[in-house]
């Protein structure tokens, strides 16, 4: 990759990863369930779910997919069931608790942490959304020089794009947890996490219905 092309690329990625999105939602939503470390990790999964979709543009698998009608609506409703599960249980928390939603304690959030857990979440996440297998059908073209191999150079652009993402949303993990002091009052508590899970929900809703 040439210094044109990888500087394009960058500001390409740059400017997806800090688009709002279900990726940011889940790094805010994990983020005050656990922490720094609970958005960290939920932001590896997320980032190594772009490997996957880099390697199965690259190798056409996701071509074949996007032209077989029943393969994509059932990985777009898995995907957008597992979202609006996500959504529905930040719901919960917030009806099942009369005294709103309240930031455990860092001794706590550090006790009741769970890597696999947050992994599984920001990578399942990534990997069955269908929204990214378009984007990088479309995406990864851009930057692939024909002559050369395509894998290679697909998971240099997913390398990149891992980079700046995991950066971003361990900031922003960074600040969800520094702002608990505020966040965790009640009433501000119900309202952000009501707030997190409706977006789950609304954009498992959208990806159900998309065509």
């Amino acid at each position: 990759m040439d210094l044109h092309t990888f500087l394009t690329c960058l500001i390409a990625v740059t400017l997806l990863t800090l688009t709002p999105g279900l990726d940011t939602m889940l790094i805010i939503r994990n983020s005050a369930r656990g922490g720094w470390w609970d958005g960290a990790v939920s932001s590896l999964g997320i980032c190594s779910g772009l490997f996957v979709h880099a390697t199965i543009s690259a190798l056409g698998i996701s071509l074949l997919l996007l032209q077989t009608a029943w393969a994509f609506t059932a990985l777009k409703t898995v995907g957008a069931c597992y979202l609006i599960w996500l959504g529905i249980s930040s719901w919960r928390k917030v009806i099942g608790n009369s005294g709103g939603f309240q930031f455990a304690s860092p001794e706590i959030a550090q006790a009741s942490f769970s890597s696999w857990r947050s992994f599984r979440e920001g990578f399942l996440s990534n990997v069955l959304n269908p929204k990214t297998i378009i984007f990088y059908m479309a995406f990864l073209p851009q930057f692939i020089d024909p002559v050369q191999k395509p894998l290679g150079q697909a998971l240099m652009v997913a390398a990149i794009h891992f980079t700046v993402a995991m950066v971003y949303q361990c900031l922003l993990a960074s600040m969800i947890d520094k702002a608990r002091n505020w966040l965790e009052k009640p009433k501000i508590g119900r309202i952000f996490d009501s707030l997190t899970g409706s977006v789950m929900i609304y954009i498992g809703a959208r990806l159900a219905l998309d065509d």
